[in-house]
């Protein structure tokens, strides 16, 4: 199996205890993918230091920190889609990276940065 980067929404999923999430999270920590999780989307969901299921569900990823040359990636991107969810970009050049499969529920502007990489990734619709 390779390996995984996660969108904001799988770990929205999470936090709302959504069984499916937990229970392909699960499936996937059985057969060693540890999924990433690029920082900035530890930002976008985290809320309150009450969300025990999100972290919780954090125990079992690796929370990818965002680096001055990594930002610098991310807004490469986004100069050339002149879009500016600085967030996707940053999933995007995680999974380059990481040489990972994306999962998320927005696909169509994952695969526009995809593309715009010059490189190939998967982004899985969730």
């Amino acid at each position: 199996m390779s390996a995984i980067v996660y969108d904001a929404a799988v770990l929205v999923a999470a936090d709302r205890n959504e069984r499916r999430a937990w229970a392909e999270h699960k499936a996937r920590l059985e057969f060693g993918v540890v999924p990433f999780v690029p920082a900035p989307v530890v930002a976008q969901v985290s809320r309150s230091t009450q969300q025990a299921q999100l972290r919780r569900f954090l125990t079992g990823c690796v929370v990818v920190p965002l680096g001055e040359t990594e930002a610098h990636e991310a807004g490469r991107l986004l100069g050339i889609t002149k879009t500016s969810d600085v967030v996707d970009a940053v999933v995007v050049t995680t999974a380059l990276r990481k040489r990972a499969i994306i999962l998320t529920s927005d696909p169509d502007d994952l695969e526009r940065l995809v593309r715009a990489s010059g490189r190939e990734v998967a982004v899985v619709a969730i």
